[in-house]
C-alpha cells in the first residue's frame, strides 16, 4: 500500500505521463487530504483538469488530517526545511505504514523509516 504525492496526481493528467493513471485507480493507492487541497486548489485550474482531478479523488482513499498528524508533521519540519504539505504527506505515510510514491524522492528520503519510490519513467 502506498500514498501518492500530489505531483504524481498532477502529472497523471498529462499525455506523456498517462502510464501513471492506473495508480490513480489502484485500490492500494491512498492520498492525503492535503493533496486534494493542493491539486484542486490551484488558482488556474481549467474545467477539464478539474473534472479529471475530481474523478481521481473520488476513486482514491483519502486519509484525513488529524491533530496527531499535524504534531508529527511539525516534528518532521523541525528537523529540516520542508514544505508543510510534504511534511503532512510524510507524517501520514509513517502513521499508516505506507510507502510514498513521488517524483521528488530527495524531498523525503532523509526521513528515517520512510519508504519512498519514484514510479516516473525517464
Amino acid at each position: 500500500m502506498y500514498i501518492l504525492d500530489s505531483n504524481l496526481i498532477i502529472y497523471s493528467a498529462l499525455p506523456e505521463y498517462a502510464y501513471l493513471r492506473p495508480l490513480m485507480k489502484d485500490a492500494k493507492s491512498h492520498v492525503s487530504l492535503f493533496s486534494k487541497i493542493e491539486v484542486l486548489g490551484f488558482h488556474r485550474l481549467d474545467d477539464k483538469s478539474k473534472l479529471y482531478f475530481e474523478s481521481i479523488f473520488y476513486s482514491l482513499t483519502i486519509l484525513p488530517i488529524t491533530t496527531d498528524l499535524i504534531d508529527d508533521a511539525i516534528l518532521i519540519r523541525q528537523q529540516r526545511k520542508m514544505s508543510a504539505g510534504d511534511a503532512l504527506i510524510a507524517a501520514t505515510a509513517l502513521q499508516y505504514d505506507l510507502e510514498i510514491y513521488t517524483r521528488n524522492v530527495s524531498d523525503f528520503n532523509w526521513i528515517p523509516n520512510l519508504r519512498v519510490f519514484n514510479p516516473v519513467q525517464f
